[in-house]
């Protein structure tokens, strides 16, 4: 393949990629922003919303409207901490629990993919992506 065909090949589906991954999960309980967010504190831990946009490379701006509508939720709660300049971000036990639902509904999704590759193409693929992600870093992109 030519190499203006392979980088149009690779872009689709890069974009196919993020749109199955942005889309929604039949029996989902959050939206794609609030499960990111989510699933930075959960797995993470507690942040401010400038760590929050930093990790999530969104706009401050966008991460508020975001966390806003999560706090109004009862998905997330502010608190003083001390040690860090900000208040701080952590979920809620709904929060946590809606969390856990979506993210099994995603894994399921995933684990039923790799099935249908089995097992050793989705170990190809899976180191296939971390050489490339690791390229794409080396690279400066």
């Amino acid at each position: 393949m030519a190499e203006d065909d392979l980088l149009r090949a690779l872009g689709a589906e890069l974009l196919r990629i993020g749109r199955l991954r942005a889309a929604s999960y039949p029996g989902s309980r959050l939206d794609n922003s609030a499960f990111r967010i989510l699933w930075l504190l959960v797995e993470r831990g507690p942040a401010t919303q400038r760590e929050l946009s930093e990790d999530l490379q969104l706009e401050r701006s966008t991460v508020t409207r975001q966390v806003a509508a999560a706090l109004e939720r009862g998905l997330l709660e502010r608190y003083d901490d001390p040690g860090r300049s900000g208040r701080v971000l952590r979920p809620t036990a709904a929060g946590e629990e809606a969390y856990r639902h979506d993210g099994q509904l995603r894994a399921d999704r995933l684990s039923a993919a790799l099935d249908a590759l089995g097992p050793e193409r989705s170990t190809q693929m899976v180191e296939a992506l971390r050489e490339f992600n690791d390229a794409l870093d080396r690279s400066g992109a």
